[in-house]
């Protein structure tokens, strides 16, 4: 993964500290189970609906762990997205949350 031009491995501390980053923000979601999903499969089926997430996807958590994680200086500066869906609302919700130009 790259972040500001510089190769991360990602890690288990990485992961949980985006977790902490976004946990304030995230919608917490129920788990769905469909009867019918069971019975084809023979098993416990759950299912996570990002659709319940903020912006209607699970865009908003990356996007915002990304604009935290931004200096206030670049801030700032703002950021910019090439994305007419998903990705482009995540990034205006978070950007407007922490008070980054977008």
């Amino acid at each position: 993964m790259r972040t500001s031009g510089v190769l991360v491995m990602l890690s288990v501390a990485f992961v949980v500290a985006a977790w902490l980053v976004v946990s304030g923000w995230r919608q917490p979601r129920p788990l769905l189970e469909s009867a019918v999903l069971n019975a084809t499969v023979g098993g416990r089926v759950l299912l996570k609906p990002e659709c319940l997430q903020r912006t209607g996807s699970f865009k908003f958590r990356g996007a915002y762990n990304s604009i935290a994680r931004l200096t206030p200086e670049q801030q700032t500066r703002g950021v910019v997205t090439y994305s007419s869906g998903n990705h482009a609302q995540a990034i205006a919700l978070a950007s407007r949350i922490l008070g980054a130009r977008a």
